[in-house]
């Protein structure tokens, strides 16, 4: 029992402990699961994650931008600001795992001040958000859906864009694309959209 009062007041979980636990006093028994909680909501804390989507109709236009790259493409997107749905659904995401809103709420569409704003300028101001919480980026996947563009092509060239307005390295980013096999609005070709998940740790 004295070994057990030592490992609890030094912090410790052993099998030891595991073993005599159900003779501890209840006192003894709500400290060491507030040891064993307050550890592990330590180790969580230490890691956060969210999630992004963002959708834009197709409208006139010759091109399209996604994670901060021009395509050239049959159709533009209508849309507040440039469209991209890459950095939009990204900056959703970051914004979501630091418990900040999200992109309408910092840039709203009723601001003129984002009328056709490049959306890259978004993502600096969010990554700097993130930092000022405490955060960096661990890694972000990013999935476009829609039949066209084609976005393998330059899959590479937005990682590097997104890795330079996020200080991190384009390792840290997946930019991927999928279909909808012809189903629903991206699948006649109505227009765009992207999910982005991002896995934020705690700064050093």
């Amino acid at each position: 029992m004295q070994a057990c009062r030592r490992a609890v007041r030094g912090g410790i979980w052993a099998a030891p402990i595991r073993q005599c636990v159900c003779g501890l006093s209840y006192a003894l028994r709500r400290a060491l699961s507030r040891l064993v909680c307050d550890k592990e909501s330590r180790r969580m804390a230490a890691i956060r994650i969210g999630q992004g989507l963002d959708v834009h109709a197709f409208g006139a236009g010759d091109h399209v931008m996604l994670g901060g790259v021009r395509i050239a493409h049959t159709q533009g997107v209508v849309a507040h600001s440039d469209g991209d749905v890459v950095v939009h659904a990204l900056c959703d995401a970051l914004l979501g795992a630091v418990a900040l809103g999200d992109i309408g709420r910092h840039f709203p569409p009723s601001d003129a001040r984002w009328r056709g704003a490049d959306s890259r300028e978004f993502l600096r101001k969010v990554a700097a958000m993130v930092r000022q919480a405490g955060y960096a980026l661990g890694n972000a996947d990013v999935t476009v859906i829609c039949e066209q563009p084609k976005i393998a092509p330059h899959a590479a060239a937005m990682c590097a864009v997104l890795a330079a307005d996020m200080g991190c390295t384009p390792a840290q980013i997946s930019v991927k694309a999928t279909t909808s096999e012809r189903l629903g609005f991206t699948g006649r070709g109505e227009g765009i959209a992207a999910q982005a998940v991002v896995l934020l740790v705690a700064a050093a």
